[in-house]
């Protein structure tokens, strides 16, 4: 990417959600004066309807102005125009100055190169969405599952609980039946007859 459009791209902003370019810096581009180019506009305003230009608001600008975009030290009190993509396009037939035709070949690439990356950023949006709805679900099958888990230990320490306790059971028998006299093995006559 040349360092011209490098450039050119920095000086698309959006605004009222489309991308846009501001006139001064339009003018700076095709190397005529601010008032030279909204002249030009003005003279031929029936090419620019307000899908192609528009006049930004003092709210705007005030944005604009916090944002260092737009100097504060402007020379004219008049709020600056945007110009969409079809503007720019069309500035380039009002302005037929050969600086003029090479800054609208790199603006209109620019603008391209901005779409380019906006359509690529959707969609890595939409998948790391996708990602992220992933992750959330194994993260709650995870929960689930250590839940489970949990429940299964629970059981299991019951179970070797009641084993303790059984044996501690049988142990106390066997301990009372040690003291217990022992009948004698084997075969025993009754004597008695």
């Amino acid at each position: 990417m040349s360092e011209d459009l490098i450039i050119v791209q920095n000086l698309i902003y959006e605004i009222r959600g489309q991308k846009v370019m501001l006139d001064f810096d339009l003018a700076r581009l095709y190397s005529v004066s601010t008032g030279a180019l909204n002249q030009a506009v003005k003279r031929n305003i029936e090419r620019f309807p307000a899908d192609f230009m528009f006049q930004l608001t003092g709210e705007e600008v005030q944005n604009m102005m916090s944002q260092f975009v737009i100097s504060s030290k402007r020379k004219t009190s008049a709020p600056p125009f945007a110009f969409t993509e079809q503007g720019v396009a069309m500035l380039a037939s009002v302005l037929k100055s050969p600086i003029a035709v090479a800054a609208s070949i790199s603006i209109m690439r620019a603008f391209v190169q901005v779409r380019q990356y906006l359509l690529t950023s959707a969609s890595m949006t939409t998948e790391l969405k996708e990602l992220r709805a992933k992750v959330d679900l194994l993260a709650m099958q995870q929960e689930e599952n250590l839940g489970a888990v949990n429940d299964l230990s629970e059981d299991v320490r019951q179970d070797i609980d009641n084993l303790y306790l059984a044996i501690g059971e049988l142990s106390s028998r066997m301990e009372e039946k040690k003291h217990e006299p022992r009948r004698k093995i084997g075969f025993q006559q009754n004597m008695e007859d």
